[in-house]
């Protein structure tokens, strides 16, 4: 009895050194050797390429809303609104799909504010735009939605509207493997070009 029991507990630890501590430390070594930037969390000076950040300035180019929205904005009640999913409306850590159906009075309201708040900034806004992404994460955009907001940018930094169709086709990454899903481009890599033409 003792014998197994002394087995047992070996080959218990065995395991857990193993695949509870060498394992997870080999893995993370091979990552920081092959992948350091992606292992970090691809983050550049403003932020990761892998979450939509929060941009609210016509100046830049901005992503599709989580599920609040930028059009959620309240000033009195300290609430900013915005489509980063890391600070929605003023509360740290809270973001997400809404969960609500075509049917819905609420997503519909949300839905007019959001067109009302893009025709304030002189945008026509695609359906991604006005529509969040299934996580509300999403950092990337459409060649058609960054090309939507070309009017607002160009009107805010004295852009021409040529120059910033450039830079949108330059950062365009197109289809996986040429067939695999549409073109699409990340915000954060598209306004940190942006700035460095202003």
């Amino acid at each position: 009895m003792i014998v197994h029991l002394r087995r047992s507990f070996t080959f218990a630890l065995v395991c857990m050194v193993l695949f509870g501590f060498v394992y997870a430390f080999a893995g993370t070594g091979v990552a920081q050797l092959l992948f350091k930037f992606q292992a970090n969390g691809s983050l550049t000076a403003n932020g990761s390429l892998l979450i939509g950040q929060n941009w609210t300035s016509p100046k830049y180019f901005h992503g599709r809303p989580d599920d609040a929205g930028p059009y959620a904005a309240d000033p009195a009640r300290g609430v900013s609104g915005g489509d980063n999913p890391l600070v929605a409306n003023g509360v740290h850590g809270e973001s997400g799909a809404t969960n609500l159906g075509p049917r819905s009075s609420t997503l519909l309201a949300d839905t007019r504010r959001l067109v009302a708040y893009w025709h304030s900034m002189g945008v026509t806004p695609t359906p991604d735009l006005v529509t969040t992404s299934g996580s509300g994460y999403d950092p990337d955009i459409s060649p058609q939605d960054a090309r939507a907001e070309i009017p607002m940018v160009s009107r805010a930094t004295g852009l021409s509207r040529a120059v910033l169709t450039r830079l949108i086709d330059a950062h365009t990454v197109g289809p996986q493997f040429g067939f695999l899903g549409s073109g699409y481009l990340n915000v954060l890599q598209l306004n940190e070009a942006l700035a460095k033409l202003e």
